[in-house]
């Protein structure tokens, strides 16, 4: 690691409570250095005097740094294991579900688990903390409007009943929205809660370096209620999955079996 890249981590963990360290270094530099020389400065010092005094471009640096790639059901086949197998288990052992999105990017996730479990719950019955690091992102999801290519994999009739076109976009129903309580929330940093059933957390931690995910992995299990399940990404299969107390329920789906 430069010089240059480690004082800009310190600095910016110091201005943010971000750590960067903790970000695969080649993928995140990468990214970094690509929007820095996009913006004419030459090092990571230059940038960040700019990011500094620029809420705009700290704001930019945000969205580059978190990536927002998010669509409705995405990986079908995985929500169709959630809604065929992994809720009515969950639903038969307890009488209500406490739910966490915990990446949940402009919103597309937190309002699919809603549509899934609208099959089972009435909407009024329905509460999901969804969180995020990217304030622009909480606030699009807040607003809960969507380009088309966001809705390619919704089941028609959810489609139909929960979206309003308007010109070339869709509005999500206000029932829906009204389900999903959104809260800003660093991962690395903050105190997770406890006694959740379902919490789901996608297509992040391919971006952390291994002990990174190894902590996070072990706080996701205690923040679990026994039997209760975590939902990973196509690409973040959890590998001796037992080390932190819990067993493969389904491709992509880890039940906690114990207190670690």
């Amino acid at each position: 690691m430069n010089r240059d890249y480690e004082n800009f981590i310190s600095l910016i963990k110091g201005k943010t409570g971000i750590d960067l360290s903790l970000y695969k270094e080649a993928q995140m530099k990468r990214r970094l250095t690509s929007l820095f020389q996009k913006k004419g400065y030459e090092s990571f010092q230059e940038f960040y005097e700019q990011l500094n005094k620029d809420h705009t471009l700290l704001e930019e640096f945000l969205d580059r740094m978190t990536i927002n790639v998010t669509e409705f059901y995405r990986n079908r086949s995985r929500w169709d294991v959630l809604e065929n197998k992994i809720f009515p288990r969950l639903l038969a052992e307890n009488q209500s579900l406490k739910i966490w999105s915990s990446a949940s990017s402009t919103g597309e996730e937190p309002y699919t688990i809603s549509m899934v479990l609208s099959r089972f719950v009435p909407l009024r019955q329905i509460s999901i903390l969804a969180t995020d690091i990217d304030d622009r992102a909480l606030e699009g999801a807040k607003r809960g409007i969507y380009a088309e290519r966001s809705l390619a994999e919704i089941p028609s009739d959810k489609k139909k009943k929960y979206f309003v076109k308007d010109g070339s976009v869709y509005k999500i129903s206000d029932e829906i929205k009204k389900t999903v309580n959104f809260k800003r929330f660093n991962l690395l940093s903050d105190h997770f809660g406890t006694g959740y059933h379902l919490i789901v957390c996608r297509n992040v931690l391919i971006y952390f370096t291994e002990e990174a995910k190894s902590i996070l992995y072990h706080k996701f299990s205690q923040a679990l209620a026994p039997g209760g399940v975590l939902f990973v990404g196509s690409t973040e299969q959890i590998f001796n999955c037992q080390q932190y107390g819990l067993e493969a329920e389904d491709t992509f789906f880890y039940k906690k079996i114990s207190n670690t």
